[in-house]
């Protein structure tokens, strides 16, 4: 049991300057950087965003057309995923991609599944930060992961390494959605992912460039790994943007002190146990999380007493064994029809 919940172990990451991850090998790689004028996937080229509206299927000046396959099951990804590909997904995977960058050539098609990907420039706000997005646009019925994505979801890793003018870059996670299929649960997003951002400049007097390394994987009845690198020239007072308008509301609203945890050792983590003092509502889901330290957490269980949800989730670090859990660094989701909160931090009983 122990190995095999290492072998799904999942990390998700937003890293900034002096921690650059290792590039990927076997990944679809593409390259959209400016806002210059741009690309629709029907051919041609279109204005800069603020001079016309933007089509459905689109991305900016370069990209890298990608070499893709049917194989069989043994095909290599990337290595960030091969490491914490779940083992039981492969029995469902009919196919895989074999996925491989060639040069880069414009308007070129991108991934399979993929509509489009950009950075939304955004405005600058009253204290000197800059709010912008990233956006990802999928075909309909594909989706991309949050996250913490669930016991067989895929996180998104987020470099903002090559960035200029760039202190610190906050992302702002959306609620996202809980996929139940053939018995696993995976949470994201379908057809559409859109991160706003808040961006601290090193000199507010000076513009921002954004460059994101952006590595996900996006799924339908195939999952594919892809390489984005998404980069923007911010500069200028901007405008308000109703995406990330919208986007920034769908955050889950942050609600401190609603619950209490019990933790455990279990033979290689710990299980954390939570009791959450809320009204009852239909589609609940408790997602767990440790904010500064990444690593595989269950599927939670839950059940009802009253006003009082009782959830459950294991924690399994790298080491696979017991270890010192700070509960301050605990946070917790909750979906449900009635909405979604967060809440930091659950104190002992």
């Amino acid at each position: 049991m122990g190995a095999d919940r290492h072998h799904r172990m999942l990390e998700a990451r937003v890293a900034h300057a002096g921690h650059r991850d290792q590039e990927f090998s076997g990944q679809v790689h593409v390259g959209l950087h400016g806002r210059g004028m741009r690309h629709s996937s029907k051919g041609g080229r279109v204005p800069p965003r603020d001079q016309a509206p933007a089509p459905r299927r689109l991305w900016q000046s370069r990209t890298q057309r990608p070499r893709w396959r049917v194989c069989d099951l043994d095909c290599p990804a990337p290595r960030r995923y091969r490491k914490h590909m779940p083992r039981h997904l492969a029995p469902l995977l009919p196919l895989c991609l074999c996925l491989a960058a060639l040069s880069a050539r414009a308007e070129e098609p991108l991934p399979p599944g993929m509509e489009g990907a950009e950075v939304l420039p955004g405005w600058e706000a009253p204290d000197g930060s800059r709010i912008a997005a990233l956006k990802i646009a999928l075909d309909p019925g594909w989706k991309t992961y949050w996250r913490s994505p669930g016991d067989a979801g895929v996180p998104p890793v987020i470099d903002f390494a090559g960035s200029d003018n760039v202190a610190k870059v906050q992302v702002i996670w959306p609620a996202p959605q809980v996929f139940d299929q053939n018995g696993l649960r995976t949470v994201g997003y379908h057809d559409e992912m859109i991160l706003p951002l808040k961006i601290t400049p090193t000199d507010p007097a000076k513009p921002v460039t954004l460059s994101a390394d952006l590595d996900m994987g996006i799924c339908h009845d195939v999952c594919v790994p892809v390489s984005l690198e998404l980069g923007a020239d911010l500069a200028g007072p901007g405008a308000p943007d109703a995406e990330i308008r919208a986007a920034m509301a769908a955050v889950p609203l942050r609600q401190p002190g609603l619950a209490h945890c019990t933790v455990e050792p279990i033979a290689d983590g710990m299980r954390v146990k939570a009791a959450i003092d809320l009204p009852e509502a239909a589609g609940e889901v408790a997602l767990f999380e440790l904010r500064s330290t990444p690593m595989w957490v269950s599927d939670s269980e839950a059940e009802r007493q009253g006003n009082t949800l009782l959830a459950s989730a294991e924690f399994v670090p790298d080491s696979g064994k017991p270890f010192p859990l700070d509960q301050s660094d605990l946070r917790i989701t909750v979906l449900s029809d009635a909405g979604a909160i967060e809440i930091d931090g659950c104190p002992a009983n």
